[in-house]
């Protein structure tokens, strides 16, 4: 019997273009000048999901989860402020840690796993922390160290609202949207 393939995946919030090109723009900043490039495979964005495998003939089940799971969210105020790291390795720009988006994430880990069985066992064992790397563990502990010398002290700050809960999926090479699920409008 032929062995199932699977796919890798992962779900997230997406900035806005304009902010996702910014974004790319300190992304290739820190690949030019300290070397770390891994950020650039894929969109700026803040994981609520991380990555899983999922079989490529179930995709459409993943698919009707993720939106029936979109449609009981409402679109979610992202502020960002600064940088911040996760020592020695990770440079980020930080994320507002809103009830909103607090919200949102537990919520969607929850219903993965209740409804297709997936499970991040790490996530399970520490804090969400929100975030959207722009220098990722590919950087040396020296180039680290030279990066987050001047990133920690460097302004960021930009505000959005989400309107959409993406899929993306790794082609082997990099992770791309594949498909993007409404959220409500907000009451706000």
């Amino acid at each position: 019997m032929a062995k199932a393939t699977a796919d890798r995946f992962f779900v997230a919030l997406l900035p806005p273009q304009p902010l996702q090109a910014e974004i790319t723009t300190i992304k290739q900043e820190i690949w030019q000048r300290f070397g770390s490039q891994a950020a650039l495979r894929s969109p700026p964005h803040i994981t609520l999901q991380p990555p899983f495998l999922w079989p490529q003939g179930d995709v459409t089940r993943l698919e009707q989860h993720l939106n029936a799971f979109a449609q009981t969210q409402f679109a979610i105020p992202v502020q960002l402020r600064g940088y911040s790291a996760f020592v020695p390795r990770v440079v980020y720009i930080d994320v507002v840690q809103t009830p909103e988006l607090m919200a949102v994430q537990p919520a969607i880990a929850a219903h993965l796993e209740a409804t297709c069985g997936i499970v991040d066992r790490v996530g399970k064992t520490r804090p969400f922390t929100p975030h959207l790397t722009v220098g990722f563990r590919d950087l040396s502990p020296a180039a680290f160290r030279q990066a987050w010398a001047e990133f920690e002290s460097r302004p960021f700050e930009a505000e959005f609202l989400t309107q959409t809960l993406t899929l993306l999926r790794h082609d082997g090479r990099v992770w791309e949207i594949f498909s993007g699920f409404p959220l409500q409008p907000s009451t706000a």
